[in-house]
């Protein structure tokens, strides 16, 4: 959703409050919804990857997370984040276009892999419920 100097990005990471780079995004957040996306999440080890391949279509998972307004100059710090240079360019996330599962109203950008990279998956839709069952937490680096 664009609204002059405001867009819509969907986080399910370590973007999310109370997380690892809340930080980062926090200056630039107007708004905040919970949401869920199709797609699936990887352990990258201190934190997840969205996942939008086969896989995840044909067996229907959801990622669940937050649905962000921010300000126009907050895009630029995520991409930056998230090393995302450009399309066409050699990026570790791509930023996509997409729509939330259940409330097709709600769409805006998410960074996501191609493809798991032979990461682990994770079990469920939620990476704070996931990071919250492992006795072991990952790094913060």
């Amino acid at each position: 959703m664009f609204v002059r100097d405001r867009l819509t990005v969907f986080v399910y990471g370590s973007l999310l409050p109370g997380l690892i780079n809340h930080f980062v995004i926090a200056p630039f957040l107007i708004d905040s919804r919970s949401g869920m996306i199709s797609g699936r999440l990887v352990d990258v080890g201190a934190y997840p990857a969205a996942v939008r391949d086969q896989s995840a279509r044909t067996n229907g998972a959801v990622i669940e997370g937050l649905w962000l307004t921010i300000d126009r100059a907050g895009l630029a710090v995520l991409d930056e984040l998230e090393e995302f240079y450009g399309i066409e360019e050699s990026n570790d996330y791509e930023r996509v276009w997409v729509q939330d599962a259940r409330n097709p109203e709600l769409e805006g950008w998410v960074y996501i892999w191609p493809s798991d990279r032979s990461c682990p998956p994770v079990p469920g839709s939620s990476w704070p419920d996931y990071l919250n069952s492992l006795t072991t937490k990952p790094k913060l680096s």
